[in-house]
């Protein structure tokens, strides 16, 4: 296993103080520019990880696994983290969270953040933007993500087929003669929603549709703007006889839209489950993305690389492994339009 590099390592590397490093290191403005600047170069070298937390943490505190991802408060994201900490206890280690909030510099802060903690791996769901900063932390932490994978390789990513899963729920649309179908929820934050309005185009393009761009316009990526664009497009001349959700909370801003227009006859389906789905009339009809599946998977990736390296065996080659999942029929995916 490799040894993390020290203080000490970083002072001897870069010809100066132990002291003046932890100045660097804690943003001390005593430090001179040109002295913080090789500093810092040391540190990127070396791929050392300060440690703010080490005196206080029990003996126990390497067996954590730090979680990272955009809110808990999103159904998908609770469930995921739930089944995550359920296997992480089985395996005798603790689980500790942290939100990005879909921003990639507190992505980048709580990644820090947890690697001064020194968890011992890191489940992330990474947002859209720079990940080199990851880098410094390949050879000691294990990393592995969720749901999207990030612009440098690598990297173990578990997640399930956006773009596959999406032709096959707007196939179940089209296979019931709808041919105006709205894309909501397109938010460009999120390489998944690439993959979907990938495989929403590749399903309109079977049947010989060329999709109008007010079908899927940017910025419907939660609950609110949902329910705009939804209420927009039902006032349209032409409007949408069906609506595909690219995210359970665009769902529930679909949802809200179309009951108070009075048109629950507009077919529906929800890439991801949501409370309440199945109590509604008609229920939704979503495709199971199988967060707990996801979470089971990669926590297991993450127990892999960490048993590897506690026997000093090669670390694990990194994986991409797709969840399979399944289209739920509920009703609403089923009408077929006016």
């Amino acid at each position: 296993m490799a040894r993390r590099p020290t203080l000490h390592d970083v002072a001897s590397h870069a010809g100066v103080s132990i002291k003046t490093v932890s100045r660097v290191v804690n943003h001390e403005a005593s430090v001179s520019e040109e002295v913080r600047t090789r500093v810092a170069a040391s540190i990127a070298e070396l791929h050392y990880v300060p440690n703010s937390f080490a005196r206080s943490l029990k003996s126990g505190g390497g067996d954590t696994i730090g979680v990272v991802m955009d809110s808990i408060a999103d159904p998908f994201f609770a469930e995921l983290m739930s089944a995550v900490e359920a296997r992480a206890l089985d395996a005798g280690m603790t689980v500790i969270f942290g939100s990005t909030g879909s921003d990639p510099e507190r992505e980048r802060q709580q990644v820090e953040r947890m690697a001064m903690q020194r968890v011992r791996a890191l489940i992330l769901a990474p947002v859209t933007g720079d990940h080199s900063y990851l880098e410094r932390f390949r050879a000691t932490l294990p990393i592995v993500m969720v749901d999207r994978q990030v612009e440098i390789g690598g990297y173990d990513i578990v997640a399930v087929d956006d773009r596959g899963l999406t032709r096959q729920a707007v196939d179940h649309l089209t296979e019931r003669g709808h041919r105006r179908i709205a894309f909501v929820g397109n938010d460009v934050h999120f390489p998944t929603t690439a993959h979907r309005l990938l495989g929403y185009r590749d399903a309109l393009a079977a049947v010989d549709v060329e999709p109008d761009p007010s079908w899927f316009p940017e910025g419907s990526g939660d609950e609110d703007e949902a329910f705009d664009v939804v209420t927009r497009l039902l006032a349209a001349p032409e409007p949408p006889t069906a609506v595909f959700a690219a995210n359970p909370r665009a769902a529930m801003g679909a949802v809200h839209a179309l009951h108070v227009a009075g048109r629950t006859d507009v077919a529906m389906i929800s890439f991801g489950d949501f409370p309440m789905a199945t109590t509604l009339t008609p229920a939704i009809t979503c495709v199971n993305q199988d967060p707990h599946g996801i979470g089971v998977a990669a926590t297991e990736r993450v127990i892999a690389h960490l048993d590897a390296r506690e026997h000093d065996r090669p670390d694990e080659h990194p994986l991409e492994i797709i969840v399979d999942t399944e289209l739920v029929a509920r009703g609403s995916g089923e009408l077929e339009p006016a």
